[in-house]
């Protein structure tokens, strides 16, 4: 009798035994042969709603031509689905009070509490594009405030679609600017301005001159945030934008 515990140990051992080397087995086995590479390909659609004022030239119907385009985006202030709201700065207020101009001028609206989305307003230009004889090599982009913000960062994200760019009292990404340096930029900001300091309007103009930019910059020392009135009512913003044309 004295033979058989001996035995229920030895196979308890064995057991024992062998669950270690499964586990080890298990533990050893290599890292890349855990990770199973694949591959995903697919579309995805998106519906795109934009309000927008449209301004065409006076002698657009006369005239069988292509015309230069600008865009103009507002500010945070003028967001909703108001579009009298976009008329109170810019260019869209100088064509309220009569004033003409030689160029289609388009001014998309922001919804409510949201910021300007390039990937949107590329695809709404792509349609403008397709319905208006816009001369694509002279297509112009400018803002205000958050509309500034939406002129660099449009532009940083395709510079291949504009002629030039004029923002105002707006932000950007200093280290995306060198995608800039085939584009005139024109760069207004008031020295005062207490909701968006003039240094971030002086960070991306250094960044455009050590990349070789043509690029100006307007100072007003006595200026606020609206730095845009005087800019707007200038008429050389006007004539200089239409200087340039893309190669």
């Amino acid at each position: 009798m004295g033979w058989k515990p001996c035995y229920h140990v030895a196979l308890i051992s064995l057991f024992f035994l062998f669950m270690g080397c499964a586990m080890q087995t298990k533990t050893t086995k290599q890292g890349s042969d855990l990770l199973q590479k694949k591959f995903l390909k697919t579309t995805i659609v998106k519906t795109v709603e934009m309000n927008y004022l449209l301004y065409l030239p006076q002698d657009f119907e006369k005239e069988s031509k292509k015309w230069p385009l600008m865009i103009f985006l507002h500010g945070a202030g003028e967001r909703g689905n108001d579009l009298e709201l976009v008329k109170r700065h810019g260019p869209p207020k100088l064509v309220e009070q009569g004033r003409q101009f030689p160029f289609i001028l388009v001014a998309p609206q922001c919804p409510l509490d949201r910021w300007w989305n390039v990937e949107e307003l590329d695809a709404w230009l792509d349609v403008l594009l397709n319905e208006l004889p816009v001369d694509r090599s002279r297509i112009y982009l400018t803002g205000l405030s958050m509309g500034g913000f939406g002129t660099w960062f449009w532009a940083i994200l395709r510079p291949d679609r504009f002629a030039a760019i004029a923002p105002i009292c707006g932000w950007g990404n200093p280290l995306e600017a060198a995608k800039l340096k085939d584009i005139p930029v024109w760069v207004f900001h008031g020295a005062r301005d207490p909701v968006i300091p003039l240094q971030r309007s002086q960070e991306m103009v250094e960044a455009l001159e050590k990349a070789g930019a043509e690029v100006k910059f307007t100072i007003y020392p006595e200026a606020g945030h609206d730095s845009w009135s005087q800019t707007y009512d200038n008429p050389e913003l006007y004539h200089w934008f239409l200087k340039h044309q893309k190669k």
